[in-house]
């Protein structure tokens, strides 16, 4: 098995924006020795390590895990895609070839910032170097990641937990449509990745989610869609053997071979681990 979406950090170096006072159980490290037993224990054999703040710091900080801890088959780093020197930084990394694709947190802009004239332009320029984007929106930017994918047919693109649909309010409806079109684009794959975290604290169930996942595998296939748990943020609503037995036990339903695509196959094509 391949995790296609985990997180490490040093909390105490980068103070990330986005942890608040209500996520007290992930303000604090979070390192490869602390996830290395889960993995030996469910079989998982590697794993893609992605940015969580907007810093070069960080990327080089996965990048000096990765040279530690072989289970780090790939990492989505953050880099500036606004910048007047934009190219200068990827000459800075291309020479890691752990560096399987970037991401930005595009949660977090205000509207119009995923179709910026700028960003879209600098995306463009990934696959010269073969890498990927992930992107990460909620459900409200949906018809905005729809725009963008339009323009870059040739890129390789992967939404990031299922586009954080509104689990607590059980909206579908709006998501669903978006969610149609996104997956029209054959370059635009899906994570199973961050959907508990979207649900109530402690009130979520398995026939609240399956919905959601319904929609993703009936639009986007087994062919695009790639295990994640986003450990450790994950944590703020489950364990990370309830979220694998979860998507283990939903999954019965396709045959072997598509399991193993869901599990391992299409993560190690996607970012060419």
């Amino acid at each position: 098995m391949v995790d296609a979406h985990v997180h490490f950090w040093k909390y105490d170096k980068i103070r990330y924006s986005w942890v608040d006072d209500s996520m007290s159980v992930i303000r604090k490290d979070f390192l490869p020795s602390d996830i290395d037993g889960l993995l030996m224990n469910n079989n998982i054999e590697g794993i893609v390590a992605v940015q969580a703040d907007q810093s070069l710091a960080e990327t080089q900080f996965l990048l000096e895990l990765a040279e530690k801890y072989p289970k780090i088959l790939g990492i989505v780093g953050w880099i500036d895609f606004l910048s007047d020197h934009f190219e200068d930084q990827l000459q800075t990394f291309k020479n890691y070839p752990k560096i399987k694709g970037w991401r930005h947190i595009v949660q977090a802009e205000p509207k119009g910032f995923l179709t910026h004239p700028k960003f879209v332009e600098n995306i463009r320029k990934l696959q010269v170097y073969q890498y990927t984007y992930d992107i990460l929106i909620y459900h409200s930017q949906m018809e905005e990641a729809i725009s963008f994918v339009r323009e870059l047919q040739d890129q390789k693109l992967v939404l990031d937990h299922i586009g954080k649909p509104d689990v607590k309010n059980l909206e579908i409806a709006s998501w669903k449509r978006n969610i149609s079109i996104l997956a029209q684009s054959e370059n635009v794959y899906c994570k199973l990745s961050g959907l508990v975290t979207e649900a109530e604290r402690g009130k979520w169930t398995k026939e609240m989610l399956e919905p959601y996942l319904d929609i993703v595998f009936r639009y986007f296939g087994t062919s695009r869609m790639m295990f994640g748990s986003d450990w450790p943020v994950m944590l703020l609503n489950t364990e990370y053997c309830e979220w694998l037995e979860l998507i283990r036990e939903y999954i019965q339903q396709f045959s072997k071979e598509e399991q193993k695509q869901i599990l391992e196959g299409n993560a190690i094509h996607f970012y060419n681990l």
